[in-house]
């Protein structure tokens, strides 16, 4: 039998359940954001306004390794979720040792590869010119580290599979506080420059993987592994990889689109545009924090109750979780469309000795920054029902559909579209493709969805 806290999912009401899981999920993403955005701060007052673009060279590289985690996560919580629903506990665990297995093998794969050919990533990623340099540091440090943090995420996915929303909270905030106590030693006290900005990331990382290693050891846990569920098996693999591709395909496309903006932004308005965009990027990952909260709550909710045939509380699980994402998403807008030099010139060195490059680009970025964040975020209010739908085939197993939405946005719109404006744009041609591709995404994705639940969802045995 499943614990009284899985079992809860397929109970409780759901806008309870709801908030109960989005809350928690919300908090922990709103500190791990916070974490890179005022890690970010720091790197720009303590550092400069190159040492960002730098670290947003960095970023897809790690960021990719790191989605193998996340990815092999997501695709096994949702074997483990739909097991538990089914009351099918061996089938829980099994997925689970193999989630472990898969992890190690594919991030010391790719870390390995990474390591030997820094000096050609760097530049394809956009680190040219004076941001080269930093870039390397910061991104040799960092790769060390990213194995533990794939496993992090890995286990975090799972702890949300439990039904244990909080632990998950918990394992966010821990690396957060503990990167920016390091930063604040190692950058500002210390003087380490990139060197203490790379240090205090991959330490963070290890105190994040301690935390979840000690819960899954711990009675909190409800999935007691042995050696034998970590020997892969052919169909739980399988399911993993087609689910966990899914999360994997949208890192790979998010990881191609930085490569793509730097390249194109290098080329347009050398450092300083890439400066914008990493400001920006940072403010994506930030500002949308509640949004993927309800996201990730709307998860396991769904999986659960999908796996137990409730298909009337998945239906309410869908309609309830795009409401408040909704909402929260129009706040957001708004306060983006009103503070946008305000947010900015919180990312700008202010010390008068800086070298004239660097007083270049910090003009540049308060001049030319605000207006780029507007367009990038005019969409915001939309973006709900695109999110939910795609996590909702993903929640219920179905890869096929749950990767055509999840790469809708970036894959098959966002990307052609930067390939395509600037030529006849220059850089606003960059900064209004966010809002086309958001568009296009949401409507194709509503279209999936409406299809869906007449077809498949108005069929529930409870209803």
């Amino acid at each position: 039998m499943a614990s009284p806290k899985s079992s809860a999912l397929g109970i409780e009401p759901i806008s309870k359940l709801l908030i109960k899981q989005a809350v928690p999920a919300s908090i922990g993403i709103l500190v791990m954001s916070l974490n890179i955005l005022i890690d970010s701060v720091f790197v720009g007052k303590w550092i400069g306004s190159v040492a960002i673009a730098a670290i947003n060279i960095v970023l897809p590289v790690s960021f990719f390794i790191a989605a193998l985690g996340m990815a092999i996560g997501i695709g096994g919580s949702s074997i483990i979720s739909r097991a538990l629903g089914a009351q099918d506990k061996e089938r829980a665990l099994t997925s689970f040792g193999n989630q472990i297995t898969l992890t190690l093998l594919c991030t010391l794969t790719l870390v390995t590869f990474g390591l030997l050919f820094v000096d050609d990533i760097i530049p394809k990623f956009g680190g040219k010119g004076a941001i080269f340099d930093p870039a390397k540091i910061y991104y040799t440090i960092v790769l060390y580290g990213v194995p533990i943090l794939a496993f992090a995420m890995m286990g975090n996915t799972v702890i949300r599979a439990e039904g244990k929303p909080k632990f998950a909270m918990i394992a966010m905030i821990i690396p957060t506080v503990g990167n920016l106590l390091m930063d604040y030693i190692f950058i500002f006290k210390l003087d380490m420059g990139m060197h203490g900005a790379a240090w205090a990331t991959t330490g963070s990382y290890f105190l994040c993987f301690s935390y979840i290693f000690w819960f899954f050891s711990s009675k909190n846990s409800e999935l007691k592994i042995r050696l034998k569920h970590l020997k892969l098996q052919k169909d739980i693999v399988k399911e993993i990889a087609s689910l966990g591709g899914v999360t994997l395909a949208r890192q790979a496309v998010v990881s191609i689109t930085y490569l793509l903006m730097n390249n194109i932004l290098f080329g347009l308005g050398a450092e300083a545009l890439v400066a914008v965009y990493a400001i920006i990027s940072r403010m994506l990952m930030f500002a949308l924090f509640p949004v993927f909260g309800v996201t990730q709550g709307f998860l396991p909710i769904a999986s659960y109750n999908y796996g137990a045939t409730q298909y009337d509380r998945v239906r309410e699980t869908i309609n309830t979780a795009i409401k408040y994402a909704a909402l929260v998403a129009s706040l957001i807008f708004i306060f983006l469309m009103i503070f946008p030099t305000e947010i900015i010139s919180l990312f700008i060195k202010n010390d008068e000795v800086i070298s004239t490059t660097e007083q270049a680009i910090n003009t540049y970025v308060l001049t030319h920054g605000p207006e780029a964040m507007r367009w990038v975020f005019l969409a915001t209010p939309i973006i709900a029902l695109q999110l939910i739908g795609a996590a909702y085939f993903q929640a219920v197993g179905k890869a096929i559909p749950a990767l055509l939405l999840t790469l809708s946005r970036q894959g098959f719109f966002f990307i052609p579209l930067i390939l395509i404006l600037p030529h006849y744009y220059g850089a606003l041609g960059v900064w209004i493709a966010f809002p086309i591709a958001d568009v296009l995404a949401t409507i194709v994705t509503g279209l999936f969805l409406n299809r869906e639940i007449r077809l498949k969802l108005r069929q529930s045995p409870s209803s």
